[in-house]
């Protein structure tokens, strides 16, 4: 009996034109020159599992690695937030205990007072999930403070079925695969540290 071999894709669907316009668009996006007053921001944001073991690990010697039991406990959920500037090399890596339309908001304006103080605009890249609207910053901020964050936002969505089109993908795939994968975090302080180490890494 032979095995079938699956993978599994996003596989977007055929004659769509709205899909071609998204992706054309973000393309172009990326086509851009580096512009520091105005630079491109990818970000997403995938949940993770907080996760923690239910018996001590046998500590690793000469003759065998570290022996940990396959048994685990559920310590809560938390969410990742990502943010990749493709031109210049940066991220960064922060997380939260939920992924709400405020908790969205306070990510890109934090970026936007810090890191991009001095730029007047940026282009951000992002999909089209719900939290990510501009409608988003008026709920976790007065009026004139959102409309001054939005203001400086070019919006650019990934098209639906299309986020692989995000660098910011990228990027958390790297996260994943280099600090994620094969490790039980069971807390949040701990899940903020060794993203942040990553990133700066």
């Amino acid at each position: 009996m032979t095995r079938r071999k699956i993978e599994y894709w996003v596989i977007p669907p055929e004659a769509d034109a709205e899909f071609v316009a998204g992706m054309e668009d973000v393309l172009a996006t990326y086509e851009r020159a580096y512009d520091p007053d105005c630079p491109v921001v990818c970000m997403d944001e995938p949940p993770v599992q907080l996760i923690g073991g239910t018996r001590v690990p046998i500590p690793a010697t000469t003759d065998h690695p570290e022996r940990v039991d396959y048994e685990y406990e559920r310590k809560g959920a938390a969410s990742i937030f990502m943010f990749a500037e493709p031109l210049s090399g940066f991220r960064q890596a922060t997380a939260r205990d939920r992924r709400t339309k405020a908790d969205w908001a306070h990510e890109v304006a934090h970026l936007l007072d810090t890191r991009y103080a001095k730029c007047a605009n940026i282009v951000l890249v992002c999909d089209n999930l719900n939290t990510h609207t501009r409608g988003a910053f008026d709920e976790a901020f007065p009026a004139a403070k959102a409309r001054e964050y939005v203001r400086r936002i070019h919006f650019v969505y990934t098209p639906k079925h299309g986020r692989w089109l995000n660098v910011a993908e990228c990027e958390l795939s790297c996260l994943t695969r280099q600090c994620l994968t094969d490790r039980r975090i069971a807390e949040l302080s701990v899940l903020r540290a060794e993203i942040a180490a990553w990133a700066t890494r």
